[in-house]
């Protein structure tokens, strides 16, 4: 956990929603200068801090709505700072909560060093990495159509599909072999939709890749070194991490990541583990696909897993060799080098 502790003359905090924002803002004694609840614009919480800017900053917890307020702080050359979510116990675990309580917490913690922050993700990158995540839930929507002919056709007891179902091309006589015509009328609706989704992808796909080669392209073909990375996934991998100077130490990329189990101990005892959603979870998948990805095409790393598993289990190994490749690809973007077969498993 990172806390802010910069010191200014005065103190922001915004309880922010789509609608209304209320405004609290802090001289450097604590004392409130402005206590205010105004609609979501950008003018008028503008024209609210402008007697303030000399030495200002502004702090919102991270919701789905912040990204117009650090584009705001950015144009105008003010201290943005993004509070975490799940790390602001001392404004969701007051007895009463209101917008206008809450903002003058945010103040407080702001100017007493004890607001946690999260990463504030740049203006030039975000729509790439949100049109990547979209792009993902596209891609489940599909996988969930095709899990639902796979168990139709397993519910009536037919033989296996021997194509693979992600092919437009092999959808022919996939319906036919139903013979209730409403299971029929079912499996059609599946492939109509899978194929109006593979065509929003495909779209979808070229358009990232083009917005790619503007922002980082030798990062991208640093990813792609790893054996069984492929453009989409290396593109997940560059845009969920960003920027890997960011990351101070190998440790707090893995706690990022979601690659290390958190645990809890008190009076030296241990008491099991805690916050695992803590992180980024869109990272977390990229790096165990990348991992399951690399294991399919290497042998050498198929032997490593299998005396890993004679040691511990089969989760426990794919759990270490996931940790060691999110670890590699750490050092491959702090160094700038492509991956090394010898140096990986050397280590």
């Amino acid at each position: 956990m990172r806390f802010y502790n910069h010191q200014h003359k005065y103190y922001c905090g915004v309880d922010l929603h789509a609608r209304k924002m209320y405004v609290c803002i802090l001289n450097a004694k604590g004392k409130v200068v402005v206590h205010k609840n105004i609609k979501t614009d950008p003018e008028l919480f503008f024209e609210l801090i402008f007697p303030y800017l000399e030495d200002i900053a502004v702090g919102v917890e991270c919701v789905f709505c912040w990204y117009w307020l650090a584009d705001l702080c950015a144009e105008h050359q003010i201290r943005f700072v993004l509070g975490h979510a799940l790390y602001m116990k001392a404004i969701h675990g007051g007895k009463t909560k209101n917008d206008k309580i809450d903002s003058y917490k945010l103040a407080t913690l702001l100017r007493g060093g004890n607001f946690p922050t999260a990463y504030a993700y740049p203006a030039k990158w975000r729509a790439t990495r949100d049109l990547l995540r979209r792009r993902m839930y596209i891609v489940r929507r599909s996988a969930e159509l095709l899990a639902h002919i796979q168990n139709t056709n397993t519910q009536y007891n037919l033989p296996a599909f021997r194509k693979k179902l992600t092919r437009k091309y092999n959808h022919d006589g996939v319906a036919e072999r139903f013979e209730i015509p409403d299971v029929q009328k079912s499996v059609e609706a599946d492939l109509a939709m899978i194929n109006a989704l593979n065509q929003v992808l495909k779209k979808l796909e070229w358009h990232i890749e083009k917005s790619a080669r503007q922002h980082d392209y030798h990062t991208l073909y640093l990813l792609r070194s790893i054996p069984g990375v492929g453009q989409i996934l290396a593109l997940v991998i560059l845009y969920e991490i960003h920027d890997i100077k960011r990351f101070a130490r190998v440790q707090e990329f893995s706690s990022y990541a979601r690659l290390v189990r958190p645990a809890k101990e008190s009076d030296g005892k241990w008491a099991g583990h805690s916050n695992k959603k803590i992180g980024n979870h869109h990272l977390k998948w990229a790096i165990k696909e990348a991992a399951m990805l690399f294991l399919r095409e290497s042998a050498q790393a198929k032997y490593y897993v299998s005396k890993l598993e004679r040691k511990y289990n089969k989760g426990k190994a794919l759990g270490i060799f996931t940790h060691k490749l999110g670890r590699s690809v750490y050092f491959m973007l702090k160094n700038r080098e492509a991956f090394d077969m010898k140096k990986f498993f050397d280590l």
